[in-house]
């Protein structure tokens, strides 16, 4: 990897850039890996540059439903920032492709040695508790359209391409909702010519169109983003 390509990272004084990076490694990201658990202390610090991944609270013993999404944005173990080693969330790859990686040790020795970097954490955590809130509310209150176009949208931010594989049962589970509901949504923004779908292999065709079928939250996410991190 030859550019840093993560945003958190290119955000900070050079100085504190270099020393950090010094200590990750450049890892690969596979589809459906699982990079942590609930209630275990992870193990790394993941910044994504090409791959990324969905943060999915378990509900009950079921899969659980998303409730946010990292890319090259963010971070995956921010709340180290915060002296907690857990995370209440699965972390599982959705998208595959290149990160740094670096140890939960050697992360909290840079941290502590740069304030910069602390910032940032800190800014960032209130982005990923926005998106928290974001997506409770919407599961709550938006129709399926909205939400699958709104996470459809997410996934082509951070893809960083207007086409991706994705399967319906992926996106029933990702939504929390039955497989039905996913294929009516997903065939509705088909026909309104928004998005081309076949075998899994889905790309965006109106990303204007998309971004008006989506719910609010969409553009609340990315605002909230721009203003503290943009």
């Amino acid at each position: 990897m030859s550019a840093v390509e993560n945003h958190l990272l290119e955000r900070l004084p050079r100085p504190d850039r270099l020393r950090l990076l010094a200590a990750c490694e450049p890892v690969e990201l596979v589809l459906s890996e699982v990079l942590c658990v609930p209630d275990l202390p992870v193990r790394h610090v993941y910044f994504p540059i090409r791959g990324f991944i969905s943060l999915v609270t378990p509900v009950d013993g079921s899969p659980g439903v998303e409730v946010g999404m990292v890319g090259r944005e963010g971070m995956l173990g921010a709340q180290l920032a915060l002296g907690i080693a857990t995370t209440p969330w699965r972390a599982v790859v959705q998208g595959a492709g290149g990160a740094w990686r670096i140890g939960t040790v050697a992360f909290k020795r840079e941290l502590a040695h740069s304030p910069a970097l602390q910032r940032g954490l800190n800014r960032y955590l209130y982005v990923l508790m926005a998106q928290h809130a974001a997506s409770a509310g919407c599961l709550r209150f938006h129709l399926t359209g909205q939400r699958l176009a709104r996470w459809l949208l997410m996934s082509q931010d951070r893809a960083h391409s207007d086409s991706f594989h994705v399967t319906h049962e992926f996106l029933a589970y990702m939504l929390g909702m039955r497989r039905v509901g996913i294929t009516a949504a997903a065939s509705t923004l088909q026909r309104n010519g928004l998005i081309e779908y076949h075998r899994g292999e889905l790309k965006v065709l109106d990303r204007t169109g998309l971004e008006a079928a989506a719910c609010s939250c969409y553009a609340s996410d990315r605002r909230t983003y721009a203003q503290l991190l943009g």
